[in-house]
């Protein structure tokens, strides 16, 4: 009986080092969608995820992970759960739009 004791707490400390060691999964939030936002970050629902996305859209990039307390919804004790899961990569490169194309084709030398 001492051997089956001994066995599980050996088990049982070794399950919650191993939870620990677990690597926390990262998000651009000046790349992901609403969808991989709520999915990764602690306390972000749908629904401020995609405020999340409007702000940036609005609003461009983040420069910095406490740029989300700007957020309408999301608060600086929000941010700071998730900081080590937040990553404040480059904003996409913007396509060129027709208009953008457009004027950039009247700008470029004749031939």
């Amino acid at each position: 009986m001492h051997k089956f004791r001994t066995l599980f707490a050996t088990l049982l400390f070794a399950l919650l080092f191993a939870g620990s060691a677990v690597a926390t999964e990262k998000v651009d939030i000046n790349t992901a969608d609403a969808a991989t936002l709520a999915r990764v970050l602690v306390n972000v629902g749908p629904a401020k995820a995609e405020a999340i996305v409007e702000y940036r859209q609005a609003n461009g990039p983040f420069r910095s992970a406490e740029q989300l307390a700007q957020v309408s919804g999301i608060g600086l004790k929000t941010v700071e759960k998730n900081h080590d899961r937040i990553v404040v990569g480059a904003a996409p490169a913007r396509s060129n739009t027709p208009a953008a194309a457009q004027a950039s084709a009247r700008n470029a030398p004749q031939r």
